[in-house]
Protein backbone atom coordinates (compact mmCIF):
# COMPACT_ATOMS: atom_id res chain seq x y z
CA UNK A 1 0.00 0.00 0.00
CA UNK A 2 2.01 3.14 -0.96
CA UNK A 3 1.74 6.06 1.04
CA UNK A 4 1.53 9.67 -0.17
CA UNK A 5 3.36 12.82 0.92
CA UNK A 6 2.08 16.08 0.04
CA UNK A 7 3.98 19.39 -1.04
CA UNK A 8 4.27 22.70 -0.31
CA UNK A 9 5.91 25.43 -2.39
CA UNK A 10 9.45 26.60 -2.79
CA UNK A 11 11.72 29.06 -0.91
CA UNK A 12 11.85 32.73 -1.33
CA UNK A 13 14.89 34.87 0.52
CA UNK A 14 13.74 37.26 2.83
CA UNK A 15 14.61 40.77 2.41
CA UNK A 16 15.20 43.60 5.30
CA UNK A 17 15.07 43.26 8.85
CA UNK A 18 12.76 42.22 11.43
CA UNK A 19 12.59 43.73 14.55
CA UNK A 20 16.42 44.55 13.89
CA UNK A 21 17.17 40.99 13.22
CA UNK A 22 18.91 39.95 9.69
CA UNK A 23 17.19 37.19 8.54
CA UNK A 24 19.41 34.57 8.17
CA UNK A 25 19.95 31.08 8.39
CA UNK A 26 20.36 29.57 12.01
CA UNK A 27 22.56 26.74 12.57
CA UNK A 28 22.72 24.74 15.93
CA UNK A 29 23.32 21.36 17.12
CA UNK A 30 20.45 21.20 17.58
CA UNK A 31 18.72 22.35 14.15
CA UNK A 32 21.05 21.45 11.84
CA UNK A 33 18.46 22.25 9.08
CA UNK A 34 18.49 25.88 9.35
CA UNK A 35 15.50 28.23 10.74
CA UNK A 36 11.92 27.30 10.38
CA UNK A 37 9.80 28.69 7.49
CA UNK A 38 7.83 31.87 8.24
CA UNK A 39 4.38 30.58 6.30
CA UNK A 40 1.25 32.63 5.55
CA UNK A 41 -2.03 30.30 6.13
CA UNK A 42 -2.52 27.54 4.18
CA UNK A 43 -5.13 29.43 1.95
CA UNK A 44 -4.14 27.68 -1.81
CA UNK A 45 -4.24 24.38 -0.97
CA UNK A 46 -6.19 22.55 -3.30
CA UNK A 47 -6.63 19.02 -5.40
CA UNK A 48 -5.98 20.54 -8.45
CA UNK A 49 -3.52 17.71 -9.49
CA UNK A 50 -5.51 14.97 -8.25
CA UNK A 51 -8.76 16.42 -10.14
CA UNK A 52 -6.36 16.59 -13.21
CA UNK A 53 -5.45 13.06 -13.17
CA UNK A 54 -8.94 11.73 -12.72
CA UNK A 55 -10.67 9.56 -10.50
CA UNK A 56 -9.26 11.36 -6.60
CA UNK A 57 -9.23 7.77 -5.19
CA UNK A 58 -7.72 5.81 -7.89
CA UNK A 59 -4.84 8.59 -7.85
CA UNK A 60 -4.03 7.92 -3.93
CA UNK A 61 -3.74 4.50 -4.74
CA UNK A 62 -1.08 4.78 -7.46
CA UNK A 63 1.14 6.99 -6.17
CA UNK A 64 2.23 10.30 -4.14
CA UNK A 65 -0.44 13.45 -4.34
CA UNK A 66 0.58 16.50 -4.68
CA UNK A 67 -1.61 19.43 -4.34
CA UNK A 68 -0.58 22.78 -5.46
CA UNK A 69 0.14 25.22 -2.67
CA UNK A 70 1.60 28.99 -3.62
CA UNK A 71 2.54 29.25 0.92
CA UNK A 72 4.99 32.01 1.16
CA UNK A 73 8.00 30.48 3.24
CA UNK A 74 10.73 32.16 3.93
CA UNK A 75 13.73 31.58 6.07
CA UNK A 76 14.26 33.32 9.07
CA UNK A 77 16.35 33.69 12.35
CA UNK A 78 14.87 33.27 15.50
CA UNK A 79 18.35 34.67 17.62
CA UNK A 80 16.93 36.55 19.98
CA UNK A 81 12.56 35.13 20.25
CA UNK A 82 11.24 35.74 23.68
CA UNK A 83 11.54 32.05 24.22
CA UNK A 84 15.22 31.52 24.26
CA UNK A 85 15.06 30.05 27.90
CA UNK A 86 17.44 32.21 30.35
CA UNK A 87 19.39 31.12 33.79
CA UNK A 88 17.21 34.08 35.03
CA UNK A 89 13.77 32.93 33.78
CA UNK A 90 13.90 29.11 34.20
CA UNK A 91 14.34 26.55 36.58
CA UNK A 92 16.88 23.88 36.22
CA UNK A 93 14.75 21.94 38.61
CA UNK A 94 12.24 19.32 37.56
CA UNK A 95 9.28 17.35 38.90
CA UNK A 96 9.22 14.00 40.40
CA UNK A 97 7.49 13.18 37.30
CA UNK A 98 9.46 14.82 34.85
CA UNK A 99 12.65 13.17 36.04
CA UNK A 100 11.12 9.60 35.89
CA UNK A 101 10.19 10.54 32.44
CA UNK A 102 13.40 11.50 31.70
CA UNK A 103 15.55 8.40 33.79
CA UNK A 104 13.78 5.98 30.81
CA UNK A 105 16.45 7.76 28.74
CA UNK A 106 18.89 6.30 26.98
CA UNK A 107 21.25 8.56 26.29
CA UNK A 108 23.34 7.09 28.84
CA UNK A 109 26.31 4.80 27.73
CA UNK A 110 25.12 1.39 27.61
CA UNK A 111 27.53 -0.38 29.11
CA UNK A 112 26.72 1.63 32.44
CA UNK A 113 23.28 -0.09 32.45
CA UNK A 114 22.45 -3.54 33.71
CA UNK A 115 22.20 -6.23 31.58
CA UNK A 116 18.95 -7.37 30.24
CA UNK A 117 18.39 -11.50 29.62
CA UNK A 118 17.02 -12.31 26.61
CA UNK A 119 14.47 -14.72 27.68
CA UNK A 120 11.88 -14.14 30.49
CA UNK A 121 11.01 -17.42 32.63
CA UNK A 122 7.76 -17.88 34.25
CA UNK A 123 6.04 -20.82 36.20
CA UNK A 124 2.60 -19.45 34.78
CA UNK A 125 1.49 -17.34 38.08
CA UNK A 126 2.06 -13.84 38.40
CA UNK A 127 5.24 -12.90 39.72
CA UNK A 128 7.35 -9.92 41.17
CA UNK A 129 9.66 -8.36 38.21
CA UNK A 130 13.26 -10.00 38.71
CA UNK A 131 15.78 -7.90 39.49
CA UNK A 132 17.83 -8.43 36.17
CA UNK A 133 14.57 -6.65 34.47
CA UNK A 134 14.00 -4.05 36.87
CA UNK A 135 15.46 -1.12 34.68
CA UNK A 136 14.78 1.58 36.67
CA UNK A 137 17.41 -0.28 39.76
CA UNK A 138 20.03 1.87 38.31
CA UNK A 139 18.33 4.95 39.30
CA UNK A 140 17.40 4.28 42.88
CA UNK A 141 20.30 6.52 44.05
CA UNK A 142 18.95 9.14 42.78
CA UNK A 143 15.52 10.43 44.14
CA UNK A 144 15.30 13.56 41.32
CA UNK A 145 14.54 10.17 39.09
CA UNK A 146 12.01 8.96 41.26
CA UNK A 147 12.65 5.37 39.96
CA UNK A 148 10.14 3.66 42.78
CA UNK A 149 7.08 5.50 40.41
CA UNK A 150 8.49 4.87 37.32
CA UNK A 151 6.98 1.86 36.21
CA UNK A 152 3.64 3.14 37.75
CA UNK A 153 3.79 6.37 35.70
CA UNK A 154 4.19 4.12 32.69
CA UNK A 155 1.38 1.78 33.10
CA UNK A 156 -1.01 4.84 33.96
CA UNK A 157 0.07 6.15 30.03
CA UNK A 158 -0.42 2.70 28.65
CA UNK A 159 -3.99 2.82 30.47
CA UNK A 160 -5.15 5.99 29.22
CA UNK A 161 -4.32 5.02 25.56
CA UNK A 162 -7.67 3.30 25.98
CA UNK A 163 -9.07 6.35 26.07
CA UNK A 164 -7.55 8.63 22.91
CA UNK A 165 -8.08 6.22 20.41
CA UNK A 166 -8.72 7.32 16.92
CA UNK A 167 -10.24 6.47 13.26
CA UNK A 168 -9.51 8.31 10.08
CA UNK A 169 -11.38 11.46 10.32
CA UNK A 170 -10.79 13.22 6.97
CA UNK A 171 -14.05 12.02 5.88
CA UNK A 172 -15.52 14.32 8.26
CA UNK A 173 -13.43 17.99 6.94
CA UNK A 174 -14.80 18.47 3.79
CA UNK A 175 -12.71 21.10 3.57
CA UNK A 176 -9.35 19.04 3.88
CA UNK A 177 -7.38 16.45 2.82
CA UNK A 178 -4.81 14.46 3.98
CA UNK A 179 -1.90 16.11 1.94
CA UNK A 180 -3.12 19.20 3.87
CA UNK A 181 -2.29 17.49 6.97
CA UNK A 182 1.05 15.97 5.83
CA UNK A 183 1.93 19.48 4.76
CA UNK A 184 1.08 21.36 8.56
CA UNK A 185 2.81 18.29 10.37
CA UNK A 186 5.99 19.02 8.11
CA UNK A 187 6.00 22.64 8.44
CA UNK A 188 5.74 21.45 12.53
CA UNK A 189 8.52 19.36 12.70
CA UNK A 190 10.68 22.74 11.69
CA UNK A 191 9.50 24.81 14.01
CA UNK A 192 10.09 22.29 17.20
CA UNK A 193 13.48 21.80 15.18
CA UNK A 194 14.14 25.62 15.62
CA UNK A 195 12.64 26.29 18.61
CA UNK A 196 14.95 23.64 20.19
CA UNK A 197 11.62 22.19 21.56
CA UNK A 198 11.49 18.67 23.48
CA UNK A 199 10.32 15.50 21.06
CA UNK A 200 7.43 15.17 23.13
CA UNK A 201 6.45 19.05 22.13
CA UNK A 202 6.19 17.96 18.64
CA UNK A 203 4.23 14.59 19.68
CA UNK A 204 1.43 15.90 21.91
CA UNK A 205 0.83 18.86 19.24
CA UNK A 206 0.36 16.82 16.45
CA UNK A 207 -2.14 14.17 18.68
CA UNK A 208 -3.87 17.73 19.82
CA UNK A 209 -4.69 18.31 16.08
CA UNK A 210 -5.84 14.95 15.16
CA UNK A 211 -8.10 14.47 18.16
CA UNK A 212 -9.19 18.38 17.87
CA UNK A 213 -10.14 17.95 13.88
CA UNK A 214 -11.99 14.53 14.72
CA UNK A 215 -14.49 16.45 16.20
CA UNK A 216 -14.76 19.69 15.02
CA UNK A 217 -15.30 20.76 11.23
CA UNK A 218 -12.41 23.11 10.36
CA UNK A 219 -11.81 25.30 6.94
CA UNK A 220 -8.16 25.09 5.11
CA UNK A 221 -8.22 29.05 5.93
CA UNK A 222 -7.49 28.15 9.54
CA UNK A 223 -5.20 25.19 9.15
CA UNK A 224 -1.75 26.50 9.83
CA UNK A 225 -4.05 28.30 12.92
CA UNK A 226 -4.80 25.02 14.29
CA UNK A 227 -1.60 23.71 14.25
CA UNK A 228 0.41 26.72 15.56
CA UNK A 229 -2.08 26.86 18.37
CA UNK A 230 -1.82 23.53 19.00
CA UNK A 231 2.13 23.38 19.21
CA UNK A 232 1.47 26.68 21.41
CA UNK A 233 -0.50 24.41 23.98
CA UNK A 234 1.53 21.61 23.85
CA UNK A 235 4.58 23.40 24.79
CA UNK A 236 3.08 25.43 27.30
CA UNK A 237 2.56 21.43 28.78
CA UNK A 238 5.80 20.26 27.68
CA UNK A 239 8.46 22.75 28.32
CA UNK A 240 10.01 24.79 31.23
CA UNK A 241 9.82 27.71 29.22
CA UNK A 242 7.71 27.71 25.92
CA UNK A 243 7.99 30.18 23.13
CA UNK A 244 5.56 33.03 23.66
CA UNK A 245 2.72 33.77 21.38
CA UNK A 246 4.37 36.49 19.85
CA UNK A 247 6.89 33.93 18.62
CA UNK A 248 3.99 32.01 16.87
CA UNK A 249 2.50 34.96 15.46
CA UNK A 250 6.08 35.84 13.74
CA UNK A 251 6.65 32.25 11.91
CA UNK A 252 2.39 32.67 10.88
CA UNK A 253 3.96 35.83 9.32
CA UNK A 254 1.18 37.58 10.62
CA UNK A 255 -1.80 35.76 8.77
CA UNK A 256 -3.90 35.38 12.48
CA UNK A 257 -4.45 37.89 14.82
CA UNK A 258 -3.17 37.78 18.29
CA UNK A 259 -6.64 37.30 19.12
CA UNK A 260 -7.47 34.74 16.66
CA UNK A 261 -4.81 32.60 18.66
CA UNK A 262 -6.44 33.19 22.20
CA UNK A 263 -9.89 32.41 20.65
CA UNK A 264 -9.00 29.30 18.89
CA UNK A 265 -6.71 28.21 21.96
CA UNK A 266 -9.87 27.76 23.93
CA UNK A 267 -11.89 25.89 21.42
CA UNK A 268 -8.78 23.31 21.01
CA UNK A 269 -8.79 22.85 24.44
CA UNK A 270 -12.65 23.04 24.82
CA UNK A 271 -12.86 20.35 21.99
CA UNK A 272 -10.71 18.02 23.79
CA UNK A 273 -12.55 19.09 27.38
CA UNK A 274 -9.27 20.34 28.55
CA UNK A 275 -7.97 16.57 28.85
CA UNK A 276 -4.66 16.77 26.74
CA UNK A 277 -2.75 14.48 28.82
CA UNK A 278 -2.19 12.10 25.48
CA UNK A 279 0.34 9.50 25.40
CA UNK A 280 2.68 10.07 23.52
CA UNK A 281 5.04 7.30 21.16
CA UNK A 282 8.02 9.23 22.30
CA UNK A 283 8.03 8.65 25.99
CA UNK A 284 7.37 4.80 25.22
CA UNK A 285 10.12 4.46 22.92
CA UNK A 286 12.95 5.97 25.33
CA UNK A 287 12.02 3.33 27.71
CA UNK A 288 11.69 0.37 25.97
CA UNK A 289 14.74 1.27 24.34
CA UNK A 290 16.23 1.39 27.76
CA UNK A 291 14.95 -2.17 28.39
CA UNK A 292 16.86 -3.47 25.21
CA UNK A 293 20.19 -1.44 26.10
CA UNK A 294 20.14 0.12 22.83
CA UNK A 295 22.69 2.44 21.72
CA UNK A 296 21.87 5.73 20.58
CA UNK A 297 22.46 5.51 16.89
CA UNK A 298 19.94 2.77 17.56
CA UNK A 299 17.03 5.03 19.60
CA UNK A 300 17.73 7.64 17.11
CA UNK A 301 16.94 5.41 13.91
CA UNK A 302 13.71 4.30 15.59
CA UNK A 303 12.80 7.98 16.67
CA UNK A 304 13.22 8.34 12.60
CA UNK A 305 10.85 6.12 12.12
CA UNK A 306 8.62 6.94 14.38
CA UNK A 307 8.41 10.81 13.76
CA UNK A 308 7.96 9.98 9.93
CA UNK A 309 5.02 8.04 10.92
CA UNK A 310 3.80 11.32 12.17
CA UNK A 311 2.91 12.01 8.34
CA UNK A 312 0.60 9.58 7.55
CA UNK A 313 -3.04 9.75 8.19
CA UNK A 314 -3.19 5.93 8.13
CA UNK A 315 -1.40 5.89 11.48
CA UNK A 316 -2.56 8.24 13.64
CA UNK A 317 -5.22 5.41 14.90
CA UNK A 318 -2.25 3.14 16.09
CA UNK A 319 -1.75 3.08 20.53
CA UNK A 320 1.14 5.13 21.45
CA UNK A 321 3.05 2.30 23.22
CA UNK A 322 2.27 -0.23 20.41
CA UNK A 323 3.56 1.97 17.74
CA UNK A 324 6.97 2.87 19.89
CA UNK A 325 7.51 -1.03 19.78
CA UNK A 326 7.27 -1.37 16.15
CA UNK A 327 9.64 1.70 15.24
CA UNK A 328 12.21 -0.10 17.76
CA UNK A 329 11.65 -3.48 16.14
CA UNK A 330 12.07 -2.34 12.99
CA UNK A 331 15.16 -0.52 14.03
CA UNK A 332 16.56 -3.18 15.97
CA UNK A 333 16.19 -5.48 13.03
CA UNK A 334 17.60 -3.02 10.58
CA UNK A 335 20.98 -2.73 12.66
CA UNK A 336 21.28 -6.57 12.70
CA UNK A 337 20.65 -6.64 16.66
CA UNK A 338 17.73 -9.57 16.99
CA UNK A 339 14.15 -9.47 17.47
CA UNK A 340 11.94 -9.29 20.23
CA UNK A 341 12.79 -10.42 23.55
CA UNK A 342 11.29 -11.49 26.43
CA UNK A 343 12.07 -8.60 28.47
CA UNK A 344 10.56 -6.25 26.04
CA UNK A 345 7.37 -8.55 25.99
CA UNK A 346 7.28 -7.95 29.50
CA UNK A 347 8.13 -4.45 29.59
CA UNK A 348 5.96 -3.44 26.66
CA UNK A 349 3.13 -6.01 26.91
CA UNK A 350 3.44 -6.33 23.15
CA UNK A 351 4.11 -10.05 21.33
CA UNK A 352 5.88 -10.17 18.41
CA UNK A 353 2.66 -11.42 16.55
CA UNK A 354 1.02 -8.14 17.75
CA UNK A 355 3.49 -6.28 16.02
CA UNK A 356 3.90 -7.54 12.99
CA UNK A 357 1.59 -6.16 10.81
CA UNK A 358 2.50 -2.59 11.84
CA UNK A 359 5.88 -3.21 11.21
CA UNK A 360 5.22 -4.20 7.62
CA UNK A 361 3.52 -1.32 7.04
CA UNK A 362 6.12 1.14 8.73
CA UNK A 363 8.49 -0.99 6.44
CA UNK A 364 6.59 0.09 3.51
CA UNK A 365 6.34 3.69 4.45
CA UNK A 366 10.05 3.81 3.98
CA UNK A 367 10.32 2.14 1.19
CA UNK A 368 7.79 3.94 -0.74
CA UNK A 369 9.20 6.99 -2.65
CA UNK A 370 8.54 10.15 -0.48
CA UNK A 371 7.69 13.59 -2.28
CA UNK A 372 10.35 16.19 -2.89
CA UNK A 373 8.60 18.74 -1.21
CA UNK A 374 7.98 17.23 2.08
CA UNK A 375 11.23 16.23 3.11
CA UNK A 376 11.61 17.59 6.86
CA UNK A 377 11.91 14.81 8.68
CA UNK A 378 14.29 13.12 6.63
CA UNK A 379 16.16 16.05 6.41
CA UNK A 380 16.61 15.93 10.13
CA UNK A 381 17.81 13.00 10.27
CA UNK A 382 20.23 12.98 7.55
CA UNK A 383 22.52 15.29 9.77
CA UNK A 384 25.17 13.75 11.30
CA UNK A 385 23.85 15.30 14.65
CA UNK A 386 21.35 12.35 14.34
CA UNK A 387 23.73 9.79 13.19
CA UNK A 388 22.54 10.32 9.10
CA UNK A 389 20.16 7.16 10.75
CA UNK A 390 18.23 8.93 7.75
CA UNK A 391 20.51 7.16 5.27
CA UNK A 392 20.21 3.71 6.16
CA UNK A 393 19.76 0.82 3.81
CA UNK A 394 16.46 -0.14 4.70
CA UNK A 395 16.87 -4.02 5.47
CA UNK A 396 16.10 -6.77 3.14
CA UNK A 397 12.61 -7.34 3.26
CA UNK A 398 13.44 -11.55 3.60
CA UNK A 399 15.82 -10.75 6.83
CA UNK A 400 12.37 -8.49 8.34
CA UNK A 401 10.13 -11.84 7.38
CA UNK A 402 12.57 -13.53 8.85
CA UNK A 403 12.34 -11.70 12.49
CA UNK A 404 8.79 -11.26 12.15
CA UNK A 405 7.76 -15.49 11.57
CA UNK A 406 10.32 -16.08 14.29
CA UNK A 407 8.37 -18.30 17.40
CA UNK A 408 6.96 -16.03 19.92
CA UNK A 409 8.95 -15.66 22.80
CA UNK A 410 7.49 -17.83 26.05
CA UNK A 411 5.84 -15.36 28.81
Amino acid sequence: MPFKRGKHCTVSKPKGKVNGLDKQVKRTSSSPQGGPKKRSAFTDLTNTNKSQNGDPAKNGKQGKRAPTSKMVKTTVCLKGSKSVPHEKHCSEAEGPVEKALLADSSEAHPEEQSPVPQRLESDGQEQKIAEAFDIDKDQAGDYLMSPEYAKDIFDYLKHREEKFVLTDYMHTQPDLNEDMRGILVDWMVEVQENFELNHETLYLAVKLIDHYLSVTVAMRESLQLIGSTAMLIAAKFEEQCPPSLDDFLYICDDAYKRQEFIAMERNILQGLKFDINIPVPYRFLRRYARVARASMETLTLARYVCELSLLELELVAERASRLASACLLLALVTKGLGGWTGALQRHSGYALRDLASLVRKLYAMLASPSDEQLKAVENKYSHKVFFEVAKIPLVHIETLEEALSEEDIHQ
